[in-house]
């Protein structure tokens, strides 16, 4: 689910607790979190309903002063399902920020990395990918995803998807332009090399 910045900002500061999307099926599960892009929050409830079934409070509660302007700002087909998600923040960290500070690694964590990038590159179908990627962020911090995309002949918003991965990883950071080795990237990368001296 994408978290527009409107939501991201009223989730943050407790004034939104819910949302409503249409969609042909559910987007999220209830019980399971999810990034906001500055928070972590949980879906508490998923349901199904109409658009006559919103009540003044419920727009309320989703940021909006009324009910017609709620049902006024929603995208998608209006015969799709109109689905009202409860959220709640969690005051916990992002676990991969929590996973990417870690500055040193054991022997098997190195090996359980290495043997999950190799894992990815297998199967990728442009071939091995992840340590010409970890290599570029690292020899160009800050610089952003386009030139970087452009570089190694990708198209950004393919680029975009494949440092994702890495960064669930815990082995990136993004940046407000680009992207930087995290200090888990970096030990990683310092383990690597160490193993082929």
């Amino acid at each position: 689910m994408l978290f527009e910045q409107r939501l991201r900002e009223g989730l943050h500061d407790g004034s939104i607790t819910l949302a409503f999307r249409r969609w042909r099926r559910p987007q999220v599960v209830a019980g399971h979190h999810y990034r906001t892009g500055s928070d972590m929050v949980r879906a508490e409830a998923i349901d199904q309903v109409t658009p006559a079934e919103i009540t003044r409070t419920q727009a309320r509660a989703a940021g909006y002063p009324d009910v017609a302007a709620l049902v006024g700002d929603l995208r998608g087909d209006p015969e799709l399902p109109l689905y009202r998600i409860r959220f709640r923040r969690l005051d916990e960290p992002d676990p991969r920020d929590t996973l990417a500070a870690t500055a040193t690694l054991t022997g098997a964590e190195a090996a359980s990395i290495a043997a999950r990038l190799a894992r990815m590159d297998a199967a990728s179908r442009r071939g091995p990918w992840t340590a010409a990627i970890l290599a570029q962020i690292a020899e160009k911090p800050a610089v952003s995803s386009e030139f970087l995309a452009e570089a190694i002949g990708w198209e950004r918003a393919e680029f975009k998807v494949h440092v994702r991965r890495l960064k669930a990883l815990g082995l990136t950071i993004s940046l407000d332009v680009g992207y930087r080795l995290s200090p888990r990237g970096q030990a990683y990368l310092a383990s690597a090399a160490a193993a082929e001296r």
